[in-house]
């Protein structure tokens, strides 16, 4: 079933906050083996003019893919998520994630579309500090493969 158009522009209600600990940035940075002493040293961070130490520029994937999942539930979209990949993700800083943000992200429904049978989904995700600062936007491409084609089954002769 292909997605609902009229959805296109749709925003969704802004997340809770989100409160970016050093930790969650040093065991990121560790999980994509980046070893950059701004994400793990808070001197190495402010010698380069941070207050604490700053996250990876993939780190705010995890906040904004959790927040795209108002988009992915709203039963209203019709998207069947059993058969979604992720088929791209993009970021615009205006600075970086720092340790102790308090994060909020804003979905909006920027393009649906479909091509050879399967639906592609593309999310915005305006992040934003409890300041109101915007602090990055996320697009994030879902793609719903088209529903495999059912098989007949074989009718059974009976006993043999």
């Amino acid at each position: 079933m292909a997605l609902d158009q009229s959805f296109v522009g749709r925003t969704y209600p802004p997340t809770d906050p989100y409160e970016v600990g050093r930790e969650k940035i040093r065991e990121f940075a560790e999980a994509v083996g980046d070893a950059n002493p701004a994400y793990t040293d808070p001197e190495a961070a402010k010698a380069l003019g941070y207050a604490d130490v700053i996250a990876p520029p993939t780190f705010v994937f995890s906040i904004t893919f959790k927040a795209a999942g108002q988009v992915v539930q709203d039963p209203q979209l019709g998207l069947d998520y059993s058969r979604v990949v992720h088929g791209d993700q993009k970021f615009a800083y205006r600075r970086p994630v720092r340790a102790g943000d308090r994060l909020t992200v804003t979905s909006t429904i920027e393009a649906v579309k479909s091509m050879a049978g399967n639906d592609i989904l593309d999310i915005r995700g305006e992040v934003h500090d409890e300041a109101g600062e915007h602090v990055v936007t996320a697009w994030t491409k879902l793609v719903a493969r088209a529903a495999e084609p059912t098989e007949p089954v074989a009718a059974t002769g009976g006993e043999a």
